[in-house]
């Protein structure tokens, strides 16, 4: 009588613990690395890889890495100069919609770096800086104290 293997009762323990996928997020330098030193492992000894076809793909770990950094410090400049943007905010009068769509104005008294983007703090209210309308007092239709509107044009 013949015994099926898979209902022998036999269950396999694993000698690693379980790894965690890692995200999709493309290609890392390491990941390139791999292919290229797996590509020469298992190259064929009668049909080598070209010195031209290693320099290209060197060349191109090169870039990958410079465009790399490039990527880590436009993102670093872009993050200080939303926190310098947001500091200047600080005594202003500002203007946001709620998510509701009513409008509430109020003066900035200060900042939450805590979040990305950087919150102007309204009152008890944190406000993210992409969600404010207006900077600045909002144009009234009464003139200024003491007179009649000015033109600019005069």
């Amino acid at each position: 009588m013949p015994i099926d293997p898979v209902s022998a009762g036999y269950t396999p323990t694993p000698t690693s613990p379980a790894a965690s996928a890692p995200a999709a997020s493309g290609l890392k330098k390491d990941d390139f690395l791999q292919l290229l030193v797996t590509s020469l492992r298992y190259q064929d000894p009668s049909e080598p890889l070209s010195t031209s076809e290693l320099m290209a793909q060197t060349t191109q770990l090169s870039t990958m890495e410079q465009l790399t950094e490039l990527t880590t410090l436009t993102q670093e400049a872009f993050h200080l100069q939303m926190r310098s943007s947001a500091t200047e905010l600080v005594g202003k009068d500002v203007s946001y919609l709620d998510g509701d769509g009513v409008r509430h104005s109020g003066v900035v008294s200060a900042v939450d770096f805590s979040s990305t983007p950087p919150g102007a703090v309204i009152g008890d209210a944190v406000v993210p800086m992409n969600l404010l309308a207006t900077v600045g007092a909002l144009p009234s239709a009464t003139p200024p104290a003491g007179g009649t509107p000015t033109d600019p044009a005069a």
